[in-house]
């Protein structure tokens, strides 16, 4: 838990203290105005009377301080304060507040003592300066004044089956567009079956309206069209693909033309969530816990933690997302409990594996939850030996595949577009991706269970295997002793010409 410390209470102290009150962690608060003290006592916070240029009482009143923050309106006592509280606590983040009309001398000081000094004048311009110039100010008049130009409902539709990104980042732009005065609905197709996003939808209260694709006149309830966590109407999606589309908003590279009268694709950042809470900043938008929390769980879960293809402008969404998030509820979100139809997946997909080197490839046959294959991909994964999963099944007329990998330099994204983009759709991460395929494309089958797995089985394999054949990938150097089982050209990490003698 954080320990926070305030010495004095200026103007800008006040405000901070009553902010930081409620968040994670403690504050307690030095200072030695009465007036303030007694307003700062109605709330709920820790509040010492006395000088906070005193030693043994700052050492008295708190025997650790992870953050200290001088915010005095006197830049003299600022660097009394902090000279004395940097003493008392070494190791402590120092954040302080230049005070009113401080000398250069006393600024000098102050940034030697402090990790990061707020002058009003300086950050009053950066402020000003984000919201009047530069890409970031471009961005969100155009989608401001987007959404404004919307005469009527807006349906804001993720992909099929969205994942946290899609419904965080669905919840976030209809809130911006209700900020303009845009009455509008996060929507989607398909189911959201995966425990922990049934549980986030559920835990934060989350309101998706789910559209029927039998029913295209429900399309003409909206005015307008938003498109996020993806890019192309019709493409993972099941709305007619010459629907017009006001705005794009993804983070995915697209894999053919986008149209839109906004579009903001952005393939550096590692989650469309991180885009929409860059919006928020820029549209001066208080952010409330459950917009806050879903933005911050779609980043955590698209970046894997943090770990997978995470820019800068993730860390510095999250950094702002946390402080008003509701974590312990997400933690909550994070540990579900798991169907008896997941089991039952998982477990076919245990019993039918076939493992060629390190790449794992298994049918599930026939489900009813999609989400159910890409938590048996994840789970097989874990395998001794595995690198790389591929696990498909069928629901209705329709193939389904989920991919997942670990370490070397598989693309799985690229690997399943090259493999499925002819006969279905197919895109994703360099370490997780999935497809899509009508069964109609293969042709006439028998109609016996039996006889339509193995056709499915024969295609999905094939293109998969062929699709690596045309891309050698390297392989971590633990799995190369398993290289004469491949059917396609591999490259050890360490390197630079196939091995093996295909």
């Amino acid at each position: 838990m954080v320990s926070r410390l305030l010495l004095g209470c200026g103007t800008v102290g006040q405000t901070l203290a009553s902010r930081i009150a409620g968040k994670d962690g403690c504050l307690q608060v030095i200072a030695d105005d009465p007036d303030r003290i007694d307003a700062l006592r109605d709330s709920d916070r820790s509040v010492t009377e006395g000088d906070p240029t005193d030693p043994e009482l700052l050492a008295e009143v708190k025997a650790t301080a992870d953050v200290v923050i001088i915010a005095d309106d006197d830049p003299k006592r600022n660097v009394q304060m902090a000279k004395t509280a940097r003493d008392v606590y070494p190791n402590a983040f120092f954040l302080a507040y230049s005070g009113t009309g401080p000398t250069e001398g006393e600024l000098s000081t102050l940034r030697e003592l402090t990790d990061r000094l707020i002058e009003p004048s300086t950050e009053l311009a950066g402020h000003v300066l984000r919201f009047v110039t530069g890409p970031e100010a471009t961005r969100s008049r155009r989608l401001r004044s987007t959404l404004q130009s919307i005469d009527g409902r807006l349906a804001v539709i993720t992909h099929d089956n969205p994942d946290p990104d899609a419904i965080g980042s669905a919840v976030a732009l209809t809130r911006l567009a209700e900020h303009v005065g845009v009455d509008a609905v996060p929507c989607h197709y398909g189911s959201i079956n995966h425990q922990e996003n049934q549980a986030m939808v559920n835990l934060l209260d989350i309101d998706l309206r789910q559209l029927d694709p039998d029913d295209p006149g429900e399309l003409g309830e909206f005015s307008g069209f938003a498109l996020v966590d993806h890019s192309r109407p019709g493409i993972n999606d099941q709305l007619p693909k010459e629907l017009a589309i006001d705005i794009v908003i993804d983070h995915h590279p697209p894999r053919g033309p986008v149209d839109g009268r906004f579009v903001d694709i952005r393939s550096d950042a590692g989650a469309t969530c991180t885009l929409l809470a860059d919006y928020f900043s820029q549209f001066d938008l208080d952010l409330d816990e459950t917009v806050a929390s879903a933005l911050l769980y779609g980043i955590r879960i698209d970046t894997d933690d943090f770990e997978r293809e995470v820019s800068d402008l993730d860390f510095r969404a999250a950094s702002e997302l946390i402080e008003h998030a509701n974590t312990s509820l997400l933690e909550r979100v994070e540990s579900p409990s798991v169907s008896g139809e997941t089991l039952d997946t998982v477990a076919r997909a245990i019993e039918n594996r076939q493992i060629d080197g390190s790449i794992l490839t298994t049918s599930v046959g026939e489900i009813s939850d999609r989400d159910s294959l890409a938590q048996a991909s994840d789970q097989l994964l874990e395998m001794d030996g595995v690198s790389a999963t591929l696990v498909w099944g069928v629901i209705d007329d329709t193939i389904y595949v989920s991919a997942r990998s670990r370490g070397g330099g598989l693309d799985l994204g690229e690997t399943l577009r090259q493999a499925f983009n002819r006969i279905g759709s197919a895109g994703g991460h360099s370490d997780m991706a999935g497809a899509q395929i009508p069964i109609g494309v293969l042709g006439a089958v028998e109609d016996t269970d039996e006889t339509r797995e193995s056709v499915v089985e024969d295609v999905v394999r094939d293109r998969f295997f062929e699709a690596l054949h045309e891309r050698p990938f390297d392989l971590p150097d633990e799995y190369v002793d398993e290289v004469s089982e491949f059917e396609f050209p591999l490259l050890s990490a360490n390197s630079t010409s196939p091995t093996g003698d295909r």
